[in-house]
């Protein structure tokens, strides 16, 4: 049996050791007393008792042995703006910022929402508020007022950090304006907002009482000491909303030491960085990978993390490459999405800069194809890892795991379970496991591991209904994504079993997107789908009924209603949610009980069989939905 086959099984046979002896990678202010209590199912809490900090451990630990070294590295092609921080520098500003949160009355268990672009300022206050106990949610800084609020109303948060604008593509997108009208729709404004002013947007209203200037507030707390606020293991840190099948999001709510001892073990296990290393992780700190892999699991580790605002053809297709050479990057953690942009530019670029650092790539956000997995492992001589997992469970599912065993990897597939993970393929009919081959709904045996999801924020109906009802009789966690499992045991992830889309790595809810859409006057109804993209993995498209018909009639007419509708999405959601096309047919189809064949659309739309049409009400509107899109 190998390393990692023996590994994977000791991890679920024999929970407490496997966990306890990985609880040793971090501190523990008080020792835990038990290390797994599942006696309410699917509730699992770790490391009970255990008191802990995710601040302490991403900082103060390291500060006797490291403080020297380089701990957050900001960089800006956006600005062109550098800037490092050691250990002991990114401790006297988050030391700083949880001063000012304190001063502002925010106290253990307390929310702190994060409105802001990739400036090191979003993780001062990230850190600063795990550091006194709050509970931080950070908000991915392209989401319109309606979501935005949304999220305030939802985490109700007692101060708001944000700035005056991100960057993108050379263009100032300003926040501000986007805070005040989440702050007037939402009915539990945050009464204090603190703003990073960039000097990116001329004359950024202030509101008096509430809006506070970073600059000015940080000067008055110069210097201050901040002691760690020790929390029990299931207390919370923090929020993450994700999108569902209703146009409500789930808050993600995270605990304190499970979390922490899962990335750092993750480090080791899977992405083979050593303390004194550094990973450069190119998602943004509003996702998932941002919270776990540019901020947490590399300062708990004791590395070097980058931070970069940007594009990846900015100022040129080598800027990624040239950020490798610079740092001595022993491992990075991308998408493949961002690759294939890449793939489409000069090749001569990703030879340009000296990459032999790099260890290892890491690739995770949709399936990975293998023409793109080829392409750049062959362009940078570096292996390829594909990496699967979700916002819900915070860390990878399925990897290789290199620091357990380096074992062979397929094109294509996010090769075993992690270990911790009792993974199965469950036929969707049945509940049964499925064979070699076959497909199946990928599910978790729970208690789910150390650093996943502990429930949905104030909402533990929610969590058992939505992840753990899938199969009745049977309580397994769903991660509605259909998958196969090869004779040799490796994995391959198909698509969502729901009707929730991948774009570019984002999670989008169809039902989320539909009620934006209908938030356009003239629109009836709308059925929202996901196709099947080249770069982006998926797409949104919208067929949509207009209420007065001669609004859409002619080419012209069709092209202004859709730009409207466009526009209306960008003002509810934000732009990541845009769909690609919006088609106007007359009617939907639907089953006779009213439900929309949103999977019969979708097959249409990808070029593929329909499917069982036996319960349509009206076939004509598969034939409006054929004719709209070849139109």
């Amino acid at each position: 049996m190998s390393n990692y086959a023996a590994t994977h099984i000791r991890s679920l046979a024999d929970r407490d050791a496997f966990w306890r002896e990985r609880a040793s990678l971090i501190d523990w202010q008080t020792p835990f007393s038990q290390v797994l209590d599942y006696s309410r199912p699917p509730f699992a809490r770790w490391f009970v008792g255990g008191r802990s900090n995710l601040c302490h451990n991403a900082i103060d630990r390291h500060l006797a042995t490291r403080g020297d070294q380089a701990a957050l590295i900001f960089i800006s092609s956006e600005t062109d703006a550098r800037k490092s921080y050691t250990y002991r520098e990114l401790s006297a500003e988050v030391n700083r910022f949880a001063a000012i949160l304190r001063s502002l009355g925010v106290a253990r268990g307390d929310r702190v929402l994060i409105y802001m672009p990739m400036i090191p300022e979003a993780v001062f206050a990230m850190l600063a508020t795990v550091r006194i106990g709050a509970i931080h949610s950070v908000v991915f800084g392209g989401f319109a007022s309606a979501s935005l609020a949304t999220r305030i109303d939802d985490a109700k948060p007692k101060v708001m950090v944000t700035a005056d604008a991100g960057m993108r593509a050379g263009k100032a997108i300003a926040y501000k304006h986007l805070v005040d009208e989440a702050l007037r729709l939402a009915a539990h404004p945050p009464k204090k907002v603190i703003i990073v002013d960039r000097k990116l947007v001329p004359g950024t209203d202030r509101v008096a009482g509430r809006d506070l200037d970073y600059v000015a507030i940080a000067a008055e707390h110069e210097g201050a000491t901040v002691p760690c606020e020790w929390l029990e293991s299931s207390e919370a840190s923090y929020i993450l909303y994700t999108s569902g099948t209703t146009g409500h999001p789930k808050g993600v709510q995270r605990d304190t030491g499970g979390y922490a001892v899962a990335l750092t073990a993750s480090m080791r296990d899977i992405f083979c960085v050593a303390p004194g290393e550094t990973m450069f992780t190119t998602s943004d700190i509003g996702w998932v990978v941002g919270h776990s892999y540019i901020v947490y699991a590399p300062l708990l580790n004791g590395s070097t993390t980058i931070m970069y605002e940007g594009l990846p053809i900015r100022p040129d297709p080598g800027v990624w490459w040239k950020i490798v050479a610079d740092h001595r990057v022993k491992t990075m953690f991308s998408s493949p999405t961002a690759i294939r942009v890449l793939k489409k530019q000069d090749p001569g670029f990703m030879r340009k800069h000296d990459v032999s650092s790099l260890r290892y790539l890491f690739l995770a956000g949709e399936p990975l194809d293998e023409p793109t997995s080829r392409w750049v492992s062959d362009a940078l001589g570096v292996p390829v890892v594909d990496n699967y997992w979700q916002t819900e469970t915070g860390w990878p599912i399925l990897s290789a795991q290199p620091g357990i065993e380096d074992t062979p990897r397929k094109v294509g597939s996010p090769s075993f379970p992690v270990c911790g993970y009792d993974v199965k393929l469950l036929h969707e009919a049945t509940g049964a496991e499925v064979g070699a081959d076959e497909k199946g709904v990928l599910m978790i045996e729970p208690p789910l591991p150390p650093g996943c999801m502990t429930t949905v924020w104030g909402d533990d109906r929610r969590f058992v209904d939505t992840y753990f009802s899938t199969f009745p009789g049977r309580m397994a966690y769903s991660t509605f994504d259909w998958a196969t499992r090869d004779r040799d045991g490796y994995y391959f992830v198909l698509g969502r079993t729901d009707d929730v889309i991948n774009v570019a790595g984002h999670r989008l809810g169809t039902r989320e997107i539909e009620e934006a859409v209908q938030a356009h006057p003239g629109i009836a109804e709308v059925a929202v789908v996901g196709v099947a993209d080249a770069l982006k993995g998926q797409i949104p498209i919208a067929f949509a009924v207009a209420k007065d018909a001669s609004a859409v009639a002619g080419a012209a007419g069709a092209a202004r209603m859709s730009r409207e509708v466009m526009d209306t999405v960008d003002r509810e959601l934000g732009a990541i949610a845009r769909p690609a096309a919006v088609h106007f047919v007359g009617l939907l189809p639907k089953t006779r009980s009213g439900k929309l064949l949103r999977r019969s659309i979708q097959a249409l739309a990808e070029g593929r069989d329909p499917g069982d049409l036996t319960t349509i009400e009206d076939p004509a509107a598969l034939d409006q939905i054929r004719q709209a899109l070849t139109s």
